[in-house]
């Protein structure tokens, strides 16, 4: 959640959840994934959900919020043509079902019998009559109030604290299929007293009404919700970035035993199509969402969405993960250096498995069946839920995984493992460096995974128009049996003058299964063009980095972060102490330096920005390549500001990270003050 000064409309509704003490979700340390469950573990039982046969699979539909907030597009028009789209684009078929209105669908005042009033102008028919087409096309209608006195827009529309039966008797009566019950001007009313309030009025109307519990997290419903709502909010609100998105899967990863058919543990709607991520981040967020038995609401506006934005939310094999009826939300089998192995246990016996890429950089993740729960076997059935394929692998799950990216398959002990080809793993045995005008020696895998032996092998790799990439090694094997590699060494050259940044290359494979098929393989990789690092002291803020995520807004150079465009921050200042050099960033955040093998040390002075007074927790760290060397622990405004310094003496690659402590990334400014690279 962003600060006042922020200029969006979900700023403004923010701000209003700040005034009435609603702090971020404080949710169980997100440090407790150091030491994930294993997927393997039995989950501990679940308390009993309400016993009405709801949302006994994770809900789907869309919620306006994310992409229309307040504006007058909001409107009677706008739903039934979201309705429309859900049958034209196909995302009924693929289990899409309730279109649900968000905050001010109604007038600020409530009519003379205390009666809520729909906005004539938003929608002039009333929302019974929205509700109508919405049914005629097969779909179900969800509305929004708060569990206070008004909800959470500036405006203030009246919320149901105190009118829970008579507003209840109003949806059911206009046929809502739906209620998210947020928590803003909540009057310091027990939660727990509040949202069991309005479930006794939602049973009381007769009518069946999947019930949404917005708590943020705030006072850990996933402890006592099982039994009152349907759903319930883990943390604070999403926003359409990278930072935010990754903290709020942080925070709910934890709490896969609370989840189950009827009562299910929600992060909070999809921001996939929205533009604030990349197309691979927006898969990221779909696959981990649905290895979370999350509830998938849309949350961009379909009449815009591009065929990409629909590819994603169509996919009816990763929407197959999220809605299996066996109800397992998914467990860490491991997290190490930005690398995750996420499992869930699906009711036909196999198990659907996220290799998610958290780094800024391509990585292989492998895990093996027999570490995500299944029991021993010949071999394995592996199916690509992205590329849609499936192979056989004796036992290990690897793939090179693009930056922020995610690999989903679904491995199962199937007994016609053998009609599949065998899986190929393909992969960069080396740094991807390049400095233009200068040789760089790169060198590429082809690892049989399968069962069965690949047979005429071959590879090639390709790179931008100009570079020349010659092999200096074999590019073809006879055969390859389970676990044998084809290494080949390559010569990559990018043309004198080549500016600095990411290039794709494109490393292409082909083979033979025992039938005779012929399998052809690819992998986009990234090459980045690169200059030394200077020799001496460096202020990084004057480096070029390699790549940079921030939670909000980009990270700046010599300022404080600003949280929207670039250059809109302020002096860093820490203590009291204003610094002229540095790094502003706001969690979750990476930035990255080549380093070359010819640096010695960082230092920095580092901590929460003053400009959020008493608010901010955050974690900084350095890595040096894959390995953590220097750490602060959880830091707080409160705290006086630290020098952080740390030996990457022989490292190619630097990582500045900072965490957001655990509890989300609502303030979290933070500054590498006098950030220095001694080289």
């Amino acid at each position: 959640m962003r600060h006042p000064h922020t200029r969006t409309t979900r700023t403004a509704r923010t701000a209003r959840r700040r005034a009435v003490g609603a702090l971020t979700a404080g949710l169980l340390c997100a440090a407790g994934l150091a030491a994930p469950a294993v997927a393997a573990t039995a989950q501990a039982p679940a308390a009993p959900a309400p016993g009405d046969g709801l949302a006994l699979t994770p809900p789907m539909g869309f919620n306006n919020w994310n992409s229309t907030h307040c504006r007058a597009d909001f409107n009677d028009a706008m739903v039934k043509g979201i309705a429309d789209l859900f049958v034209e684009k196909g995302l009924k078929d693929a289990g899409y079902r309730y279109v649900n209105l968000d905050d001010c669908w109604a007038l600020p005042s409530r009519d003379a019998d205390g009666k809520l009033v729909p906005d004539p102008v938003r929608f002039p028919d009333g929302i019974k009559a929205v509700a109508d087409y919405v049914h005629a096309k097969g779909l179900k209608l969800g509305i929004y109030t708060s569990a206070g006195t008004k909800t959470c827009d500036t405006v203030g529309f009246p919320g149901a604290l105190g009118h829970e039966y008579s507003d209840a008797r109003q949806f059911a009566d206009w046929g809502v299929d739906y209620l998210k019950y947020d928590n803003c001007n909540n009057s310091g009313v027990d939660a727990r007293t509040r949202y069991t309030t309005m479930r006794d009025a939602l049973r009381a109307t007769g009518r069946p009404i999947v019930y949404s519990i917005c708590e943020w997290g705030q006072n850990k419903p996933w402890e006592w919700a099982s039994g009152v709502g349907h759903l319930w909010r883990t943390t604070g609100d999403i926003s359409d970035s990278w930072g935010s998105m990754l903290s709020i899967l942080k925070q709910n990863l934890p709490l896969a035993r609370y989840a189950g058919p009827g009562h299910w543990n929600d992060p909070d709607m999809l921001e996939v199509g929205n533009g604030g991520m990349t197309d691979t981040e927006y898969r990221s967020h779909f696959s981990m969402w649905s290895v979370m038995a999350a509830p998938l609401l849309i949350g961009t506006d379909l009449r815009k969405a591009s065929p990409a934005t629909l590819d994603v939310l169509g996919n009816k094999e990763v929407i197959a993960v999220d809605q299996d009826p066996l109800g397992k939300q998914g467990t860490v089998v491991s997290a190490e250096g930005g690398r995750w192995v996420v499992a869930k246990e699906m009711k036909d016996g196999s198990r659907a498995v996220a290799l998610f890429n958290e780094s800024g950089t391509a990585q292989r993740i492998a895990t093996t069946a027999h570490s995500v729960g299944l029991s021993d076997a010949p071999a394995y059935t592996l199916r690509d839920l992205w590329r849609h394929r499936t192979r056989n692998t004796a036992g290990t799950i690897s793939a090179t995984v693009p930056a922020h990216g995610t690999v989903l398959v679904r491995v199962a002990a199937d007994r016609h493992w053998a009609a599949y080809p065998p899986a190929v793993e393909l992969g960069l045995d080396s740094s991807p460096f390049v400095e233009a005008g200068r040789p760089a020696a790169l060198t590429t895998t082809v690892t049989d995974l399968g069962r069965t032996p690949a047979g005429r092998v071959s590879v090639s790799l390709t790179g931008p128009t100009g570079w020349t990439v010659t092999p200096a090694s074999p590019t073809k094997a006879v055969s390859l049996r389970t676990g044998r590699t084809l290494r080949t060494g390559w010569r990559v050259t990018a043309p004198r003058g080549t500016p600095t940044g990411s290039y794709d290359l494109t490393l292409r494979a082909a083979y033979r299964s025992p039938s005779g098929a012929r399998v052809d393989s690819t992998l986009p990789l990234t090459a980045s063009v690169v200059v030394p690092p200077p020799s001496g002291t460096s202020y990084l803020g004057d480096l070029p980095w390699l790549s940079a995520t921030n939670g909000w807004g980009p990270a700046e150079r010599d300022t404080s972060n600003g949280e929207s465009d670039a250059g809109d921050g302020r002096p860093i200042t820490l203590d009291g102490v204003v610094y002229a050099k540095g790094l502003g960033v706001h969690a979750e955040s990476s930035v990255e330096y080549y380093t070359g093998k010819a640096c010695e040390t960082v230092s920095a002075d580092v901590g929460v920005d003053d400009e959020k007074g008493t608010k901010g927790t955050v974690a900084f760290e350095i890595w040096a390549d894959g390995t953590k060397v220097a750490s602060t622990g959880v830091l707080t405004n409160a705290m006086p500001a630290r020098t952080l310094t740390a030996d990457v003496t022989g490292a190619q690659v630097v990582r500045l990270v900072v965490t957001d402590g655990g509890d989300g990334i609502d303030s979290d400014h933070a500054d590498w003050a006098d950030a220095k690279l001694m080289c």
